[in-house]
């Protein structure tokens, strides 16, 4: 049962990958990246995250080369309003 548990959730994770990876626009050296690359481009990054009640804000560090492109991801994968 546990090894369903983790086949599953490694499962979600490649696909959420996935996704992230297809949503990256095609002039991006990211768009073809692999997933170790998106891992430690897009992940694996220092952030400082600010919840309130009707947002989230992420503020990135002056020197982050791949805000813009994190900003826009975060654009491309929301769920659309009502």
């Amino acid at each position: 049962l546990a090894n369903q548990v983790r086949l599953v959730l490694h499962t979600g994770a490649y696909w959420l990958m996935l996704k992230l990876r297809d949503a990256i626009p095609r002039p991006q050296p990211l768009a073809s990246a692999e997933f170790t690359t998106l891992r430690a481009r897009l992940l694996k990054i220092a952030a400082r995250i600010t919840e309130t009640a009707s947002r989230v804000r992420i503020a990135f560090a002056a020197a982050c080369p791949e805000a813009a492109l994190f900003a826009s991801l975060a654009r491309c994968v929301q769920p659309a309003g009502p």
